[in-house]
């Protein structure tokens, strides 16, 4: 039997052609691209033969042909004035001599507004308080968008020369599972710049236990991650279930990692001089920190190692073990188990139900880490995998699964990290979407007017944990118009909030009569500075009871105010009805309600609300009266009987 050829010659589809997706981890220190080839997650970038000849963009030289490129980028001028951008580690050695304009851990800044910054660094931040700044740099302001987006390119490039020429469809990049929906979508807006489609954004955590290959096969368990890296710190806790990975539950910090324990080690050795660390400069801090990495790095593999600093010309000899470690960095190993400790309890599990913890992210190689996480849970964590490269290994595993026609594919199911909701009358916050809730969602709630005839609404989109609109952050906001005039109540306007699958949250409403709707893609210029997002958190659980006796008071003001709205239309139609006296007494009560509303004391609202129903039911049955008089007037016994 022959076969027939059905395409044209030369036209056919190249039976050997591959497409490749990448797993890029935009780390905080450290960035890396990997891919998956002939059936194996390798990191890019290990062969010189897949590097770059050395040149950058700008033809300055700079490349950086090492499995793991810093994520550093310089923005200088050299000796003929020209713009000279340098990447890795040929822009960290750059750092002692202008730490100003050597940017490292661009991470922190991504999505944050300026007065979110509290951290320290070197940089002479421009622009408004209430947006994301640049850095100022001799070639301009440079945003923290523009700065990834050079790293992201290199990391690109670097994946160009090693595949086949239009071999790469697209990269799936990880984030920490705390970034907010501006963080991710800066992250997003940085692979746009270049080119660079992204398939999909993947929580750090989950890529970790994708590159474990965690629980391909068994049954239910529960596995914590504990990641900490350069500049952030993210748990996760996973429940795993025959290849499916869903979230239960996650928490973090998305400015603390190696950098403050650099800080920690560095200031306690500025302090064995004698020196106030308020008189140290910028500058001199910045090559300390770099002193106090190199230390913590020796100490992985020595049990003791000694100091030899110079601080304003005094001289510190010294010695640095990994005790003295442990009591100086316990500000931020506390601050990582009471993360996890919140995780455990959100998932509604104790440390007894987990079946693996595992460690990923450069910090864990810290002896001290290891010890600590394998006291507090009682078990040797899991860190067989090189925890720098896992996340890029994990990334590029789901990346291969999302482009191939596999049948064992992998379903992952995250959580968003904050309830999500709306602003409703009082300031109160409806929440829509509760967090942890898994993703992608949708959720849709029926809402109507306040007042009469009321043709237009303002939808507040708002995120956190408290029930009050003025205790959350502010997402957004847009405006329903067109609404048809009826009376306050009659109106249904259908609000639906939904999260795809990469956490960006569109919210929608609708007045359900004449299908008239609007609409925001939520995209706030900022995000969560990692306080606002532990104290919007904590907030919720330290004010449960005051958040909801004030919702009550709240909610009985409102509805007070409502009561008295349609007493005041009812008197302009029907008020002839009542007697002076009698409108006296209603116009009085009222008054009280009023003046219960101002003082705000829900027992003096109650009994305020109590006394005007007395008069309030009375001018409703006169009002039934008439209303019932008039259909009978005029109406025989045979026609009522007919």
């Amino acid at each position: 039997m022959s076969l027939l050829q059905i395409a044209e010659p030369n036209q056919s589809a190249k039976p050997h052609a591959h497409r490749y997706a990448l797993g890029i981890d935009l780390g905080t220190t450290r960035s890396l691209v990997a891919v998956v080839r002939s059936g194996e997650p390798q990191v890019i970038g290990d062969k010189v033969s897949e590097c770059q000849t050395g040149k950058t963009e700008n033809g300055k030289t700079g490349v950086d042909c090492q499995k793991l490129l810093p994520s550093v980028v310089y923005f200088g001028k050299n000796e003929q004035g020209e713009d000279e951008t340098l990447v890795g580690s040929h822009a960290e050695a750059m750092a002692d001599k202008f730490p100003q304009f050597t940017v490292r851990s661009v991470k922190r800044f991504m999505g944050r507004s300026r007065q979110d910054i509290k951290f320290n660094h070197p940089y002479q931040l421009v622009g408004d308080d209430n947006v994301m700044p640049s850095i100022a740099t001799p070639q301009g302001a440079k945003n923290p968008v523009e700065i990834s987006a050079i790293i992201l390119k290199h990391l690109y490039d670097r994946a160009k020369l090693a595949l086949p020429e239009n071999s790469i469809v697209g990269a799936v990049i990880t984030v920490p599972a705390y970034f907010d929906e501006a963080q991710r979508q800066a992250t997003k807006d940085a692979a746009n710049l270049i080119g660079l489609n992204v398939i999909r954004l993947l929580n750090e955590p989950t890529a970790d236990a994708m590159a474990y290959g965690l629980n391909r096969h068994s049954d239910q368990e529960y596995h914590l991650i504990y990641d900490l890296g350069g500049g952030t710190f993210d748990v996760s806790l996973l429940k795993l279930n025959q290849g499916v990975y869903e979230v239960m539950a996650t928490g973090g910090n998305s400015a603390l990692g190696g950098d403050d324990i650099d800080r920690l080690i560095a200031n306690y050795l500025i302090k064995q001089t004698g020196i106030d660390p308020k008189n140290v400069d910028n500058q001199q801090k910045q090559q300390l920190n770099l002193q106090a990495r190199q230390y913590k790095q020796k100490l992985t593999d020595n049990d003791s190692v000694t100091v030899d600093i110079n601080i304003n010309g005094v001289n510190y000899q010294g010695e640095l073990n990994n005790q003295i470690i442990a009591d100086v960095i316990k500000p931020v190993t506390d601050r990582t188990l009471s993360v996890c400790e919140q995780v455990l309890r959100d998932a509604n599990l104790t440390k007894a139900d987990l079946h693996e913890v595992v460690l990923v992210g450069g910090s864990t190689r810290m002896p001290v880490i290891q010890q600590l996480v394998a006291k507090t849970f009682d078990k040797n964590p899991l860190c067989r995998i090189n925890p720098d490269e896992v996340v890029a290994l994990g990334a590029s595993k789901y990346a291969d699964q999302l482009i191939s026609e596999s049948q064992n594919q992998i379903l992952l199911l995250d959580v968003t990290p904050l309830s999500l909701g709306l602003e409703t009358m009082g300031g109160l916050t409806e929440v829509i979407i509760p967090r942890n809730t898994p993703i992608p969602v949708k959720r849709k709630q029926v809402f109507t007017t306040y007042q009469d005839y009321q043709n237009a609404m303002i939808i507040h989109v708002v995120q956190g944990e408290r029930d009050t609109v003025a205790d959350n952050r502010s997402l957004g906001q847009f405006k329903l118009t067109d609404i048809p005039a009826m009376k306050a109540g009659l109106a249904r306007i259908e609000v639906t909030f939904a999260i795809d699958a990469n956490g960006q949250l569109t919210v929608t409403a609708q007045e359900l009569t004449t299908q008239k709707h609007s609409e925001i893609q939520v995209k706030p210029s900022y995000g969560l500075s990692d306080a606002e997002q532990e104290k919007l958190l904590q907030a919720g659980f330290d004010n449960a009871q005051l958040d909801k006796d004030n919702r009550s008071l709240i909610e009985a003001e409102v509805e007070a105010k409502r009561e008295l709205l349609a007493i005041e239309s009812a008197l302009v139609e029907f008020g002839q009805l009542l007697s002076k006296t009698e409108q006296e007494q209603l116009t009085n009560a009222m008054q009280n309600v009023q003046q219960a509303i101002e003082i705000h004391d829900k027992t003096t609202l109650d009994k305020a609300v109590a006394d005007l129903k007395v008069y309030s039911d009375e001018f409703a049955s006169v009002i039934m009266n008439q209303a019932v008089s008039q259909t009978m007037t005029g109406t025989t016994t045979e026609q009522w009987q007919s």
